[in-house]
This record gives structure tokens, sequence and C-alpha cells, in this order.
């Protein structure tokens, strides 16, 4: 086999259609054929079924995958740097670990300031929001019933108590985050070893060829994604920081890291940072008038980079389908609460990725574009 077959090349945003490898001998167009499109669609349903009942075994594995390929452009950059793979990986889960860990830190005071302004609160908001008055009191009169039948049931042992909640939460994050930086290490250090063991299975060469240049633009243009989204959701991050500190909220790094996760929940991410912030606005800012320009700011943000920035950095080939967002959204979320909700657009433009190199699978890429 030639030695040039299974290098690595730098990432581009080109995507090329590449012919699916040919390994039954057959054929029959994928989309033309009643028998596979029926056995794929049961393949399909039976994956969903496992990835809602297994979710605390599927989530770090789905999530170290896509962590693989978002930390590939730093991997090839300490290669360079004649790095060894193992040292590479975890200098790289380090650093990530380290970054986690100091931004948790320094959220931690903030959260808990507004976390005390949240009681006394509610009436300001009633004095400034007098047309919401009814809808705030009822949902006052829902929570206390809330509380008052969630202290009954703990007082006769009806359910878990809030701490044992909390306790269990906390200790089911902390598995699936080992569990995540465990397998992302080792996917890490295996390099191409999964590309190599493909292609010595498939047994001609020109479909050897195919498997390769199918996978590297796959991972290239995924991993292109992945990075710029992320440094786009790092930039909406930092001009939020630095309007929250200008319009007088205070608190730039609170309200930075969640305008950067926010960001990562196309359309209901927004939609919920401009509530947010308006009524973190209401709460802090004397001026009602100047109470809403913490809102404006972030709304005049996220226009600028969603509707001008992003989609000239992603080109036309990355957008989605609203509509089909929207259900990505509300499917996942109901499959894995929060954290699908934040999977679920990543997810959507991976197939969509993965379906534009394949030519068989092209209308399929073409109905999810936007």
């Amino acid at each position: 086999m030639p030695s040039d077959l299974l290098k690595i090349q730098e990432p581009t945003t080109e995507t090329v259609p590449v012919e699916a490898p040919d390994l039954s001998g057959q054929d029959t167009p994928f989309l033309s054929d009643p028998k596979l499109l029926i056995q794929a669609l049961l393949l399909l349903i039976t994956a969903l079924c496992i990835s809602y009942f297994a979710a605390d075994i599927v989530l770090p594995i789905l999530l170290a995958f896509l962590l693989n390929l978002l930390f590939q452009p730093g991997m090839r950059l300490l290669a360079k740097l004649r790095f060894p793979r193992p040292l590479a990986a975890l200098l790289l889960i380090i650093a990530t670990f380290a970054s986690i860990v100091g931004i948790a830190t320094a959220l931690a005071g903030p959260a808990a300031s507004w976390a005390q302004k949240l009681p006394g609160g509610i009436t300001r908001l009633e004095e400034r929001l007098q047309f919401l008055n009814e809808p705030i009191r009822t949902l006052q009169n829902f929570l206390h019933q809330l509380d008052t039948a969630g202290q009954s049931a703990a007082i006769v042992g009806a359910g878990p108590t809030l701490s044992e909640t909390l306790f269990k939460g906390t200790q089911h994050f902390a598995g699936g985050f080992f569990e995540t930086f465990l397998i992302l290490f080792f996917l890490l250090i295996s390099g191409d070893t999964f590309l190599r063991r493909t292609v010595e299975i498939v047994p001609t060469f020109k479909n050897k060829r195919r498997v390769v240049e199918l996978s590297q633009q796959v991972e290239e243009n995924i991993s292109a994604y992945l990075v710029t989204i992320t440094l786009m959701n790092s930039a909406v991050g930092l001009a939020t920081g630095f309007a929250m500190w200008a319009c007088g909220l205070g608190d730039p790094i609170l309200w930075g890291c969640v305008a950067f996760f926010l960001n990562y929940v196309q359309i209901l991410g927004p939609f919920t940072g401009v509530v947010l912030f308006f009524f973190a606005g209401q709460l802090t800012i004397g001026n009602a008038w100047q109470a809403c320009l913490p809102a404006a700011a972030y709304f005049l943000i996220h226009a600028i980079e969603g509707e001008a920035i992003t989609p000239m950095l992603l080109a036309r080939r990355f957008t989605l389908n609203p509509v089909l967002v929207i259900i990505s959204l509300i499917f996942w979320f109901w499959m894995w609460g929060v954290l699908g909700a934040v999977l679920a657009v990543p997810m959507l433009a991976i197939t969509k990725i993965i379906c534009d190199g394949l030519k068989p699978l092209n209308p399929i890429g073409h109905f999810l574009e936007g």
C-alpha cells in the first residue's frame, strides 16, 4: 500500500462528494432500494431506543467523540512540535480541565450574589412590570404550593430530600465527566487507528482510497465546523461580557460565560438570553429604559454574529433549516435534557456534513440545508 494513502492532510473547508465504498459488489443506489431504506430506518429506531435507555453510557461516548474532533487542530499543532501523542493528549485534557475549574471558581461568587438578589427582586420587577402582576402572582402561588408539597413529602418520607437530590446529581455529573475525559484521552492517542483498520478490511484498492478520502473530508469539515462555532461563541461571550460591564450590569465574566453556552443552542438559546438579560437589567439598573440596554446589546451582538459573521465563515453548505433545528432541539431535549439541547445542533450539522460527503446521501444533505 502506498505510504501517502493514509497521510492526514490539513483541515479544509472544501466539500467534494465522493462515492460510497462498494463493499457488497452491488451497484443499487441507496435511496432507490426499499429494503435497504427499511433496514436503515429500523437501525435508526433501534439506535434511538438504545440512546434513550442507555443515556448514561451513550452521552459520555458521544461527547468524547465530538471533543476529539474539536481537539484535532490542537493535536496536529502539537504533533508538528514533535510532542508524543499521549503527552499531547494529556496536555490538552489538563488544559481543558484547568479551564473548566478556573471558570467555575470565577463564576461561583457572582452566581451566589445574583441568587441572593432574586428573592428581593420580585417586588421591584412587579413595580416596573405592572402589566405582568397577575402572571407573577400566579407563579408565586404555584411555587409556594410546590415548596409546601415538597416539605410535606420530606416530612412523611415520601421522596428524596433536596440535599439527597443535589448529591445524586453531583455524583452523576462527576461520573459522566470522568468517563468523557477517559474516553477522550484514548481517542486522542489512538490517532487514525480506526481508519487504518477499516482500510485493511476493505477488499479493493479503489475502495480503500475512497474510504480514506471520505474519512478525511468528513473529519476535516466537522473539525472546521466545531472549531469555528466555538471560536465565534467565545467572541460572543467576550463581546457580551464587555457590553454588560459597559451597561452597568456588572459581573462580565458571568454574563460572558452565559452568552457563550447559550450560543450553542441556536434560536432558543439567544431568545433565552434576551429574556435573561432583560430581567437582569430590571433587577440591577435604576432607570427603566436604561435597564433594557443589556437585552438590546445582547440582541445586537447576536444579530451581527448570527446573521453576518458566522454565515460568512461557514458558507452556505453549513447552514441548517431552522424548522429542522427547532425539531432537533425539542427532540434531543426530550431525549437527554439540557445536554441534549446543547448537542442537538452540532449533531444535525455533522449529519449534514456526512450526507454532503457521500453522493448517495446528497439529497438528505440538501434537505437539511437552510
